[in-house]
């Protein structure tokens, strides 16, 4: 059986959409490319936002519509969610956020009796961590660790913990086991992630965390290039820092959810810090990592943001000077507390602060960018276009250079300049 796997979302649907495509080969099925026709289809889906769900259904449409012969398989957090949804547009089957391996016993079942199925748990209910082989999508060069599954923060606007359950992290000694298999098999950086990271090892019950898994991935794999998942500023510290300072193979790239820049905005979003711890977790990281690239995500048009408070938030986040952002216009989800809040704004209002905010965060990278001119950076080759290679610095920023051939490889650049929102260099 040929099997497209088409992800929306975060890196732990990328995480999971690899393990799938890893298992599926392991059934002697074939994992095929985007845009290749195939047997079976495997969407998996998000529900992070009203317009994460549009774009699920219609990648599920299309879908059959591109093979009206084919199976269609809907996972993921919005199948979860909305399952009779996703049964109504034509799915064969329909899965949620959990069980993996069984979602995939279903399809082969689904494939030969073409029997439509309905199937997703109670999230609530998870209480252990979903063990799936750790890899790289197909073309990828990057590899992935999922440590983490779940969330209880229950921020106003989100709906993932009742996607996702609770907390469930994967013991340290499995991790560490799974980053030492990629990196025999030539995986030269890996991404740990999870739904929220932060929060690893609380349900352990062994005293684990983030900073103890870190390390512990550092010793075990010297060389292996260690990068972060988003992280929550309240787990910066003086400790985490130094503790993480100490590490060759960590990546100085750190991505905190910030959310919004005014404190007012981030009490009614539910956020459990203020601006001033966030700013105070910002220095710390740049006291232990000079230079360091620190993104961060921003939500504008929040339910009840009046235009002072746009202000402060813009006069915020110029103060951080972010390496990069991503900007997201509110997105009203049904489900969650902030959807039926008061003040909504206007898609017109929402729609001029992203530009306003993105105006800024543009102005932000060119900045940082400029003052990378003449350094030294470390670059995980992964693409080639034609006489050059492009690749990652250690900080996140794209880097290309005149030298074909560079795939999968790593090497010092001494960068001479800017272009395109590219560092360009020559190779050392």
């Amino acid at each position: 059986m040929k099997v497209s796997v088409i992800t929306l979302g975060c890196k732990v649907n990328q995480y999971e959409s690899q393990a799938m495509e890893t298992l599926l080969k392991e059934r002697g099925h074939e994992p095929v490319s985007a845009g290749e026709k195939a047997d079976a289809y495997i969407i998996n889906t998000c529900t992070v936002t009203a317009e994460s769900s549009r774009k699920s259904r219609q990648a599920a449409r299309q879908a059959i519509a591109d093979n009206p012969k084919a199976i269609i398989a809907v996972c993921g957090c919005w199948s979860q969610i909305s399952p009779q949804e996703a049964a109504e547009l034509g799915a064969h089957l329909v899965s949620g956020s959990g069980d993996r391996k069984a979602f995939l016993d279903d399809l082969e079942e689904i494939y030969n009796s073409r029997i439509k199925k309905v199937s997703a748990d109670e999230p609530k209910k998870r209480r252990k961590f979903e063990r799936l082989p750790a890899g790289t999508l197909l073309g990828r060069t990057r590899g992935m660790l999922k440590i983490q599954d779940g969330c209880e923060n229950f921020c106003t606007y989100c709906i993932i913990p009742y996607a996702r359950g609770p907390i469930r992290s994967l013991p340290a000694a499995e991790a560490v086991s799974e980053a030492e298999r990629l990196a025999a098999e030539g995986i030269k950086e890996l991404v740990v992630t999870g739904i929220e990271i932060s929060s690893y090892g609380k349900d352990l019950g062994d005293g684990s965390s983030l900073e103890s898994l870190i390390v512990s991935l550092d010793r075990a794999v010297p060389g292996l290039r260690l990068r972060l998942g988003s992280l929550e500023p309240r787990i910066i510290t003086s400790e985490f820092c130094s503790a993480l300072a100490e590490l060759e193979g960590l990546c100085p790239h750190f991505h905190l959810s910030l959310q919004s820049g005014c404190d007012q905005t981030l009490k009614r979003m539910g956020r459990k810090y203020d601006t001033r711890l966030f700013y105070d977790a910002l220095c710390l990281l740049r006291e232990h990592f000079p230079d360091c690239g620190i993104t961060a995500d921003l939500i504008v048009g929040f339910p009840g943001e009046s235009d002072a408070e746009f202000s402060q938030t813009l006069a915020f986040i110029e103060k951080c000077a972010f390496s990069s952002m991503h900007i997201f216009p509110y997105s009203r989800r049904p489900g969650t507390p902030a959807a039926s809040m008061p003040e909504q704004l206007t898609r017109a209002v929402k729609k001029e602060r992203a530009r306003r905010a993105s105006k800024l965060a543009a102005k932000m990278k060119e900045e940082y960018l400029n003052s990378c001119t003449g350094t030294i950076q470390s670059v995980l080759f992964e693409t080639e276009k034609p006489g050059t290679s492009i690749g990652y610095a250690g900080n996140y920023c794209r880097v290309q250079v005149a030298t074909p051939g560079l795939g999968n490889i790593i090497k010092d650049v001494r960068i001479t300049g800017t272009r395109n929102g590219m560092l360009i260099g020559t190779v050392i």
